[in-house]
């Protein structure tokens, strides 16, 4: 009992030869373990102080003026080795000394000649301290090779180690990430018995670990740790917290934290070791909530994770959560810096959260803090009114160099034109260039710039940008021939902003002639440049021009872009011209280049759409024997060639073509089979291929169950259409206004006007009534003997102003309906009031029916 009764453990490191603290440890450790045991932070605590504190605190004044000397002798330039003061020194080293000169010289460099010098003295070897002095120094300057070697060092010196000295060393290792060389050192040290691991010695290990991420070996050595009769505590269970968050195990991490709260253990760094890692994961939320329960428990964060959280609240895009992190941040004392206004000022100004940006600019102001050119440069863009602009340039211009203020301007510029006011931005720019006079009309004070701001490159490119783009390509081209006579250069970037300007406003002349210029000027156009041309070419069907460029493309090894050429290809099969749409896409392959299966297939498109299907079966083969290999989408556009012009069977056979190459057939696919099949009257074809669709796990869709239930009515099915039906509903697919349609008109067909009737009322809930089914309707009660029923529906239709006008192909039909009703004695007299109310047009007879509607 008496160890625990030792006050000062340093009395035992007072000797200038520092003890040899193995045996020590060894015959305490193995003597009194059990009472250990029981006394363990008392214990852990005597170790840490009597393995740590060094005999250097203890120098004599005769050691000092050794210290200093030594100082001076390897930091004076240019040191001279064989100095004969040194020599003298080599045999006065004491530890003590030695590692005082290593805590007092500032370079890593001259630390590490001297430590090694020392290795080099006769009678001298360094002990755990005087390691642990050069370890330090070269954490602290990151040097890891060297600190690498010092690890081998200690262990091929066989230096006894106290558990201290040796956690000491362990996490200057893990400070630099040198995880691997802590582990062998532990290993080594502890196998060679220099040294009897404790808990510190443990907790640094697992310190160093649990910044690598490797939770493996976390574990293992926490199970060794264990094993090895050491508990585990508030310093143990952190690191390893910090070893499943690095790895997001957030189950084994909150496990961890449970433990620690459990206890009694969490405290500060717990908590922000949690919610920095919610904050990293983008789990912002979860990190504020975390916050807020720290403040329940009484725990404040400190200043450094504050201003972490905030700027990583940015990055995540939440500036509404660092916003209020803020003034949890104000309120808990700290001052926040301008780093932190200037991110949270940049977070609001990217979710367009101006008023929020201005409330804290101005409170950045009223503090005293003065926003720097970048703060300047977020806010201003969003300050709208001229006079709060005028106030800030007049604020801060004086205190700004030539550099900021051009960049103060450009932010200025920059916000004119993100706010559509490009006129401004272009006044404010001629300002700068000393023309305060613009097509002899004074400009707004707000122009009349009162220092000098000579404008430089980006000013131009962001007016010019601006200008470009509102269409404004004169007063553009302008600008870009004055900024050469203030002596601002032109760059690539205007040239191509220019000429796509012009591209776009087909104005392709003057494209060329920029294009010239700028080859004059020795700038070489961009793959950008000649696509915009490319593309102006495109768009006017020039086949000849596009072939042109395409060339010169060819030439400074730049791609035509797909969506220029496609869209050419397009124009031409539009026009009817699908050969020479073929004929381009073969001279591009000559020209060098290998158009996309998605020029090709809007070319296979082209002649499908006039109906020449074998062509476009030529030019598809011909493709795959060129080695391409045709998607879903070029599959779909021949089957539905094939579906158009009745060659069914030939479509399907495509479908097991596409299936044989691996390719998975879409809905789309399945649908263009079935439509087809129905027009075709295969009704049982249509349904097996569904059979197929769902069987590839392909859900039918709305158009799908659309397409069968129309088939089905013409096949004279109206059971299966209405069983159909059914099942598309109870598979969640809603049916909608062409759905229908398709089955009130089918069921009308197979003469089931009572039946439609209930789907029309459940259509009309929908409000989704077509003029279609109310004619539809309206027939097939007449066909009925139901003429009264068929006058409801058409009084019905006249009152929802459904009735269709006489160009409309419903309109024969129905007068025919009409004349009908009007002809019936249970309807005639409500047919007449009616045509007297004029709410239906009169019918006279038949044949003027027939010349109204035509």
């Amino acid at each position: 009992m008496a160890l625990l009764r030792i006050t000062k453990p340093h009395v035992f490191t007072k000797s200038v030869r520092p003890i040899n603290q193995v045996p020590l440890i060894q015959l305490i450790f193995y003597t009194h373990k059990s009472l250990l045991m029981q006394n363990l932070p008392v214990f852990s605590q005597f170790l840490r102080l009597i393995c740590t504190k060094s005999s250097a605190s203890f120098s004599s004044p005769h050691g000092a003026r050794i210290t200093n000397a030594l100082i001076s002798i390897f930091t004076k330039q240019p040191f001279n080795l064989d100095n004969q003061e040194l020599r003298n020194f080599g045999s006065m080293l004491t530890h003590g000394v030695v590692e005082n000169v290593l805590n007092g010289l500032k370079s890593w460099k001259i630390a590490y000649r001297f430590f090694n010098w020392a290795s080099e003295q006769g009678g001298f070897s360094h002990n755990c301290y005087t390691y642990n002095a050069m370890a330090s120094c070269l954490s602290h300057a990151r040097q890891n090779a060297p600190l690498s070697l010092l690890s081998k060092e200690i262990v091929n010196s066989r230096c006894a180690m106290s558990p201290g000295a040796l956690g000491f060393f362990i996490r200057c290792l893990g400070s630099t990430g040198l995880v691997e060389e802590a582990n062998f050192l532990f290993d080594q040290i502890k196998m060679m018995g220099l040294c009897v691991p404790n808990s510190y010695t443990y907790n640094c290990l697992l310190e160093a670990i649990s910044k690598s991420g490797s939770i493996d070996l976390v574990e293992m050595r926490l199970q060794e740790m264990c094993d090895s009769g050491w508990a585990r505590d508030k310093y143990t269970l952190t690191s390893v917290l910090q070893a499943y968050c690095n790895a997001r195990k957030f189950d084994k991490a909150l496990s961890v934290f449970n433990e620690i709260y459990g206890r009694g253990w969490v405290d500060e760094h717990v908590m922000s070791i949690l919610v920095l890692t919610f904050s990293k994961c983008g789990e912002v939320d979860k990190a504020f909530e975390l916050i807020e329960r720290m403040e329940d428990l009484g725990i404040s964060l400190n200043e450094k994770t504050f201003c972490v959280l905030i700027h990583g609240f940015v990055q995540q895009s939440r500036a509404d959560k660092a916003l209020l992190l803020f003034r949890k941040m104000q309120k808990s004392g700290f001052a926040p810096d301008v780093s932190i206004y200037d991110a949270l000022i940049g977070g609001l100004c990217a979710k367009k959260e101006t008023e929020k940006a201005l409330h804290l600019f101005s409170e950045m102001k009223e503090l005293g803090i003065n926003p720097d050119i970048q703060i300047l440069s977020k806010v201003i863009p969003y300050c709208l009114e001229e006079i709060d602009i005028n106030r800030l340039i007049e604020e801060r211009q004086g205190d700004l160099d030539m550099e900021a203020r051009v960049l103060l301007y450009n932010s200025i510029l920059n916000g004119l034109v993100n706010s559509k006011s490009v006129d401004k931005a272009y006044y404010l720019l001629r300002a700068m260039m000393g023309d305060n006079y613009t097509d002899d009309v004074q400009v707004d004070k707000f122009f009349m710039v009162k220092e000098m701001v000579c404008p430089d490159s980006t000013s131009f490119s962001i007016v010019i940008e601006g200008l470009c783009n509102s269409g404004k390509l004169d007063l553009a081209l302008s600008l870009f021939g004055d900024m050469v006579q203030i002596g601002c250069k032109q760059n690539i970037s205007l040239y191509n902003n220019l000429i796509d300007g012009l591209s776009d406003s087909d104005r392709l002349e003057e494209c060329y002639l920029l294009l010239k210029e700028m080859k004059r000027s020795g700038f070489r156009p961009t793959q950008f440049t000649h696509n915009s041309i490319f593309g102006c070419l495109c768009r006017r069907v020039d086949v000849a021009g596009a072939l042109d460029m395409v060339k010169e493309m060819r030439v400074h090894g730049h791609d035509p872009w797909i969506k220029h050429y496609t869209f050419l290809v397009k124009q031409l099969c539009k026009q009817k011209r699908s050969a020479e749409a073929c004929n381009f896409l073969a001279e591009m392959v000559q020209v060098g280049f290998v158009p996309d299966i998605v020029a090709y297939s809007a070319a296979i498109d082209g002649f499908v759409k006039i109906k020449a299907v074998d062509q476009a079966l030529e030019i598809f083969r011909d493709i795959c024997a060129r080695g391409y290999r045709p998607d879903v989408v070029a599959y779909n556009i021949l089957i539905n060639g094939f579906c158009k012009v009745k060659r069914i069977s030939e479509a399907h056979d495509v479908l097991d073509e596409m299936v044989a190459k691996g390719l998975v057939p879409s809905v789309v696919t399945y649908n263009l089979l079935i439509d087809g099949w129905c027009k075709h009257g295969e009704i049982d074809q249509a349904l097996n291929c569904l059979s197929r669709m769902v069987g590839m796990e392909r859900e039918p869709n709305v158009i799908t169950y659309t397409t069968l239930i129309d088939g089905l009515c013409n096949a004279g099915k109206p059971d299966d259409a209405i069983h159909l039906w059914n099942e598309m509903k109870g598979k969640g697919c809603s049916p909608n206004r062409i759905s229908f349609i398709a089955l009130i008109h089918g069921l009308c067909k197979c003469g089931l006007p009572d039946a439609a009737l209930l789907y029309f009322r459940e259509m009309a809930e929908k409000e989704m009534p077509d003029t279609i089914v109310y004619v539809a309707l309206v027939n097939s009660f007449i066909s009925n003997k139901k003429p009264t029923l068929a006058f409801e529906i058409l009084k019905e239709m006249v009152d929802n102003e459904k009735f269709p006008n006489p160009l409309d192909k419903n309109d024969l039909p129905l007068r025919e309906a009409i004349l009908e009703l009007a002809e019936d004695a249970n309807t005639s007299s409500n047919i007449n009031n009616l045509i007297a109310e004029g709410r239906i047009p009169a019918i006279v007879c038949p044949s003027d029916m027939g010349s109204g509607g035509g």
